[in-house]
């Protein structure tokens, strides 16, 4: 086993299981006065504030939604799409790209 002598502990752990004396129990129960603890307070007041941007708060929120939503399956489409243009059946619609141009500048 070991040598070591568990009877005759140090006081200098709170829990331990040595003879408490009155010195020991005096200041394990000692408390911030009260400066201390309004110096404290403040600084944690000042120090514990997080400001999240906006930005950041609308992509967590665009994830939750995107997340959220049902996955949608355009395999087919893009099939049909690439089929059309190897075939070159694929008719553009100018006029719906020049709108969505427009949509996007203004």
């Amino acid at each position: 086993m070991s040598n070591m002598d568990v009877t005759n502990r140090s006081n200098f752990f709170p829990n331990s299981d040595g003879a408490k004396t009155a010195r020991t129990s005096k200041t394990s129960l000692r408390r911030n006065d009260f400066a201390r603890r309004q110096q404290l307070d403040k600084m944690s007041k000042s120090d514990a504030k997080v400001k999240i941007p906006d930005a950041v708060r609308d992509f967590s929120r665009i994830k939750k939604a995107v997340d959220a939503a049902p996955e949608i399956d355009n395999t087919d489409k893009i099939a049909k799409l690439k089929s059309q243009i190897n075939n070159g059946t694929y008719k553009m619609n100018y006029e719906a790209i020049a709108d969505k141009l427009l949509e996007t500048e203004f």
